[in-house]
């Protein structure tokens, strides 16, 4: 799936051509100019904001059928290939809506997402709502987190820490806590960010257990980490 073209898909080609013609007549020049800088050039932007955006989005699917796992692929996919950002906007929006008709073959697709224009906009919200979807689905598919927290790409190792940031009481907190330790050393920032994160929000669930995680640990956590990790603690 890595190289390979989105599958066929009516659902697919429907969606693209209406978006195509939606978004662009409402984009704002001088607006677009504005979130590049903002997002610190990541990618072009049309000029929408998300309220108006979500709303044209709702005129695009007007009237279509639910997609099955294959339109959501292609959909995704097609979406992700278009340059400006709203188009991956609405592909991450459109899989947090129906990643339960997703298998756990689905995976690899959210993966290539994460690694596709890679910044914290759509990586943050592909890892916790479609990558971790996925995984509270089948629990086997953690495994596959074993190994994406050990991947080069920084983007791919932060999905792995953040999968289970909505999982609360259902959190695999030894995971967690040997993932955060895996790359405690990563000199990126995003990655020591989602560390912290991702052990502040367990701590909503389990304070004791952040706590004695973070005093036994905290030498080998950067600064970064442990300051995130203990803000509401």
């Amino acid at each position: 799936m890595t190289d390979a073209p989105p599958p066929a898909s009516a659902l697919a080609d429907t969606v693209l051509k209406r978006l195509t013609a939606v978004y662009p007549a409402a984009g704002n020049p001088f607006r677009a100019q504005e979130m590049v800088a903002y997002m610190k050039g990541a990618a072009p932007f049309l000029g929408i904001r998300a309220p108006e955006r979500r709303a044209l989005s709702r005129t695009v699917l007007d009237g279509t059928p639910r997609p099955d796992e294959t339109d959501c692929a292609a959909i995704a996919l097609r979406c992700f290939a278009l340059p400006e950002r709203e188009y991956h906007y609405f592909a991450v929006d459109h899989l947090r809506r129906h990643v339960k008709r997703c298998s756990s073959g689905f995976l690899p697709v959210a993966r290539r997402l994460v690694t596709t224009v890679s910044w914290w906009d759509t990586v943050d919200h592909l890892a916790v709502h479609v990558v971790g979807g996925l995984v509270a689905a089948d629990p086997a598919l953690a495994a596959e987190m074993d190994v994406w927290i050990d991947d080069e790409d920084p983007w791919v190792a932060r999905a792995a820490l953040l999968h289970q940031l909505r999982f609360k009481d259902a959190t695999d907190a030894d995971r967690l806590f040997a993932h955060c330790l895996r790359r405690s050393a990563h000199p990126d920032f995003f990655v020591r960010k989602a560390i912290g994160w991702s052990l502040r929000e367990y701590g909503r669930t389990a304070p004791a257990e952040v706590r004695a995680f973070v005093t036994a640990h905290g030498s080998r956590l950067s600064p970064l980490s442990v300051r995130e990790a203990l803000k509401n603690l």
